[in-house]
């Protein structure tokens, strides 16, 4: 039988539901319906670079846990190769992984999920990040080699600038950390790009021409 093509899901989309055996037992993506998700792969279990992840992934949980966010692993090994690698992890470091890790040996979900580039291994999952927000639309996706670790910072870093544009119909400039002024939305109309002067010197406004114009929420 010929395997299901490697697709890319969208960004604005709902993201691609599934039914997984985990470490938690069978879940379903939408069972988390009401909270963010985090949906991370990694290439293999029992390897140094994806322990690391998982040593970090584990210490910012309580972080994303305030946020309403719940982390998801993947990687195509079994459900049993899973609970040896963090039985181990709990042995070797100290360290509990407190999140659901889900066995996907038929490539299931990374199929779905385009998680296999074959131009790197044809038999792992590459280092991908989808975050899913709570309404299941798939906010933003990144993708590392299998080589680099990933920065749980800049995850913790995204899902907040996520956060506060929805709430304040905003968007975030450059490096913006949690706190940082935001950036209005750029005019639509000659009219509103007039008005835009209108803002100059009005508490927490930034104003530095029609188009760029910063707030502190």
């Amino acid at each position: 039988m010929t395997e299901p093509a490697n697709s890319l899901p969208r960004l604005g989309a709902p993201a691609p539901d599934f039914e997984a055996e985990t470490t938690h037992g069978k879940l379903r993506l939408s069972d988390f319906l009401g909270s963010y998700v985090v949906l991370f792969s990694h290439p293999a279990d029992f390897t140094p670079v994806c322990t690391t992840e998982f040593l970090a992934f584990a210490k910012i949980a309580p972080d994303l846990r305030a946020r309403g966010v719940e982390l998801l692993g993947l990687s195509i090994d079994s459900v049993f190769a899973h609970l040896g690698w963090i039985r181990n992890i709990k042995e070797r470091f100290g360290v509990d992984i407190p999140f659901p890790v889900v066995a996907d040996s038929g490539r299931a979900v990374a199929n779905l999920y385009g998680m296999v580039m074959p131009g790197e291994s044809a038999t792992e999952t590459s280092r991908c990040v989808f975050i899913i927000d709570d309404k299941g639309i798939l906010r933003a996706m990144i993708y590392y080699p299998l080589t680099t670790g990933r920065n749980t910072d800049e995850i913790l870093r995204l899902i907040d600038a996520l956060q506060v544009t929805d709430q304040h119909k905003a968007g975030t400039p450059a490096n913006w950390q949690k706190g940082d002024a935001v950036i209005l939305p750029a005019p639509r109309t000659a009219e509103d790009a007039a008005e835009r002067s209108e803002l100059a010197g009005k508490d927490g406004v930034e104003y530095i021409d029609w188009y760029y114009v910063k707030k502190t929420l």
